[in-house]
């Protein structure tokens, strides 16, 4: 089992705890929120307009959590599978999202690297250096290369590369990261949870009421600092707040959402999928990790 490196653990801060200690301290925490959840969107009177989709939302977290902490329990091989498995789905939804498609030779880069990455972060890490982002690069490439596209070879390969980084690459981190991608993870689901409720409560009229950015005119600086308080809460609660890691969650809860909504508008798409329950498709759940699990080993390791 990996040990924590960071703020639960290692050179940042103390007692060394392996994955499954990190997964027994947060799931007390996790649990409570989802009970008092489940509690709360079950009492949703009927004339509340978001009572069906809260409830939908509520039993895909239901769903989740477990998966999530599950197979973080098992260390770095729990992790490695799980980046895999969540990299797969991911960049098979950003593949459908590619303006004009994507050929098939650079589906199967993005593909390969989803799963070659977490195991090489598990069995090879001292791989995942400078050499690394070269192969990346001539992968990105070499599918435009080969084919002498010479009208979209650059936008191709500039948009595979975009994605290798923006998803296997990020995703390695559930490995690297050891017990600490737990409270990361945790505390990313709070942050986006209270961006949300921040949104709704203090949203529509004042200061914090403008929006954040044209990419989502709907988040605004109210739904920044809901995440503020809900990401810096659940470090507190997990025994893993820092300031710096808690930069680093909370500006993956705001500058993930709004990097996969310029992703998204540049397709012309809602969301990135339809099939998982309130959420729309996996990047639309896991935008915020994406950033904040690469920021979280700017500042751990």
């Amino acid at each position: 089992m990996s040990a924590l490196v960071g703020p639960l653990g290692g050179a940042a801060g103390g007692l060394l705890l392996t994955g499954g200690e990190a997964v027994g301290r947060v799931a007390p925490v996790v649990g409570g929120v989802l009970g008092l959840g489940g509690v709360a969107v079950a009492a949703l009177p009927s004339r509340v307009r978001m009572r069906r989709e809260l409830r939908r939302r509520w039993r895909t977290w239901a769903l989740a959590a477990p998966v999530f902490l599950g197979s973080l329990f098992f260390g770095e091989a729990g992790a490695a599978v799980l980046a895999a498995g969540l990299g797969l789905i991911a960049v098979g939804e950003y593949v459908r999202m590619a303006p004009g498609g994507t050929v098939g030779a650079e589906r199967h880069v993005l593909a390969a690297a989803a799963v070659v990455l977490p195991l090489l972060a598990w069995l090879r890490p001292q791989w995942l250096d400078a050499r690394l982002m070269a192969v990346l690069l001539l992968a990105a490439a070499l599918p435009a290369l080969l084919s002498g596209d010479h009208t979209t070879g650059a936008a191709r390969a500039a948009r595979t590369l975009f994605g290798l980084l923006w998803i296997p690459a990020a995703l390695t981190g559930l490995v690297l990261l050891g017990g600490t991608a737990v409270a990361v993870g945790v505390a990313v689901a709070l942050g986006d949870v209270g961006a949300w409720c921040g949104g709704t409560a203090l949203g529509r009229r004042g200061a914090l009421a403008r929006p954040l950015s044209p990419l989502s005119p709907n988040k605004t600086w109210a739904g920044v600092l809901g995440a503020a308080v809900a990401t810096a809460a659940a470090l507190a609660a997990v025994g893993a707040f820092t300031p710096l890691l808690w930069g680093a969650v909370l500006a993956g809860c705001v500058l993930g959402d709004l990097l996969e909504s310029m992703v998204k508008r540049e397709a012309g798409v809602k969301d990135a999928g339809s099939w998982l329950p309130g959420f729309g498709g996996l990047l639309d759940r896991i935008d915020s990790l994406l950033v904040a699990v690469p920021l979280a080993m700017v500042v751990t390791l």
